[in-house]
C-alpha cells in the first residue's frame, strides 16, 4: 500500500488548478479482451493511502448491504459521415432529437460550413439542411422528408468515440467498438458517450457482485454535450453546464431512501451516477426523479448521496476531474494521477479505474 497524505489547503476555484500532463502513449485506443482485466486503483480519502489491485478484485472493497448504483444508459450509433453538395466530406455527431424532423448535431469538415449548406448522407438517400449554429457550436439540422434517423443512425452510424481515440471511418476495430464501447447493462437508449466506468463491468463480475449480498440499482443518465464540452472560464463557478436527461424510477429510488435510513453505503458507479443521486438528493422534500439535470458539482460540494465513487481517469481541466477532486481532494487526486501514470495505467474511455472509498 502507497500513501499520499492528504494536505489541507484551500479549495481552489481555478481551473488551472486541475491540469496535470500525460504522455500520449497512456491514452487507452482500444478496449483490453476482457472487460474485468482492466487495472484498479484503490484511493482511501481520508487518508490518502492508494493501492493497485485488477477491476475484478472490486469485490474485496465491497460490503454485503451496499447499494451500488449503475446507469443503464444506451449509446446510439451516433456518428456518420456525408457529404456537401460540392463533394467535401462531412462528420455529423447527431446529439439531440429536437423533433418535428429536426435534429441537434456536431458536425465537421474541412471545407467551410455555412446556414443552408446541403449534406447528402445513406448514399444520397437523405439530404440534410444546416439551419442554425449554436453558441455551444452544435447545429440545428433539418430534414426535408420523413426520414426515420434513429434507423439511419443504427443502420449505417459508428460508435461516437471521443476525438482522442483515433479511428478511421469504417476502422477495422468499429464491430469491436459496438460491442465495448457499450456497458453489458445498457438498457435505455438516448446516450452519445459511455458511462465509462460500468464498461468494466462483465457479466461474471456483476454475478460476483451480487453472490456478495451486495443490491444493485439502476438509473440513467443521457451523456450529452453537458459531460465533455470543455471547461473555459478560469474560475470554474461561471462554468455552465448543459442539462442532460435523467431517470431514477421508483423501485431505485425506495432503495436508496432504504439505505440512507439504516446508514449502509451508496457507491456511484461513473460521474454520470454520481450526478443523478446528487440531484435527487438536493431537495429531500419533493425530490424529482425523473428530468433534466444541470448539477455541476466542485469543491468544496458536500455529497449527499455518495459514499463510494468508482471512476475512469479523466482529461485535465474537465467537469469530471473537478467533480473527482470535490469528491476525495483536489491533492489526492493529483497525486493518485501520478500514481497512476508512474505504474503505466490507461487513461480515459478505454482505461483503467479508480475507485474512491
Amino acid at each position: 500500500m502507497e500513501s499520499i497524505s492528504r494536505e489541507q489547503t484551500q479549495t481552489s476555484i481555478r481551473l488551472s488548478d486541475y491540469d496535470y500532463d500525460l504522455p500520449k502513449e497512456l491514452i487507452a485506443q482500444h478496449p483490453l479482451e476482457n472487460r474485468d482485466d482492466a487495472r484498479l486503483l484503490i484511493l482511501h480519502k481520508d487518508t490518502g493511502d492508494i493501492e493497485h489491485r485488477k477491476f475484478s478484485d472490486i469485490t474485496d472493497y465491497l460490503l454485503p448491504n451496499d447499494l451500488l448504483i449503475l446507469n443503464n444508459t444506451r449509446v446510439l450509433p451516433a456518428r456518420i459521415f456525408g457529404r456537401k453538395s460540392s463533394g467535401a466530406l462531412v462528420e455529423l455527431l447527431f446529439v439531440e432529437d429536437l423533433g418535428e424532423n429536426q435534429w441537434k448535431a456536431l458536425v465537421k469538415s474541412n471545407a467551410k460550413l455555412r446556414a443552408y449548406d446541403e449534406i447528402h448522407i445513406d448514399h444520397h438517400a437523405v439530404a440534410a439542411t444546416l439551419q442554425k449554429r449554436h453558441d455551444d457550436g452544435s447545429w440545428s439540422i433539418g430534414f426535408n422528408d420523413k426520414s426515420n434517423i434513429k434507423e439511419i443512425l443504427h443502420r449505417i452510424g459508428e460508435p461516437p468515440l471521443p476525438p482522442y481515440i483515433k479511428r478511421q471511418h469504417s476502422d477495422v476495430h468499429t464491430p469491436i467498438d459496438r460491442e465495448r464501447y457499450q456497458t453489458v447493462f445498457a438498457q435505455k437508449e438516448g446516450a452519445i458517450a459511455a458511462p465509462t466506468a460500468g464498461l468494466h463491468f462483465s457479466n461474471t463480475t456483476l454475478e460476483k457482485v451480487r453472490n456478495l449480498g451486495v443490491e444493485l440499482g439502476f438509473v440513467t443518465l443521457h451523456v450529452g454535450l453537458g459531460t465533455f464540452l470543455p471547461v473555459k472560464v478560469e474560475d470554474i463557478r461561471e462554468h455552465g453546464m448543459h442539462k442532460e436527461y435523467y431517470e431514477c424510477l421508483e423501485e431505485t429510488y425506495r432503495k436508496i431512501t432504504s439505505a440512507k435510513s439504516l446508514n449502509r453505503r451508496i457507491i456511484a458507479t461513473g460521474s454520470t451516477s454520481c450526478r443523478v443521486l446528487e440531484t435527487i438528493a438536493c431537495d429531500n422534500k419533493t425530490p424529482h426523479t425523473t428530468g433534466w439535470t444541470n448539477l455541476f458539482i466542485y469543491p468544496p460540494y458536500q455529497f449527499k448521496n455518495v459514499d463510494v465513487l468508482i471512476t475512469n481517469f479523466h482529461l485535465p481541466k474537465t467537469t469530471l476531474l473537478i467533480l473527482v477532486s470535490a469528491f476525495s481532494g483536489r491533492e489526492n487526486i493529483l497525486r493518485a494521477y501520478e500514481a497512476a501514470k508512474d505504474k503505466g495505467y490507461r487513461f480515459f474511455s478505454y482505461g483503467d479505474c479508480m475507485m474512491i472509498v
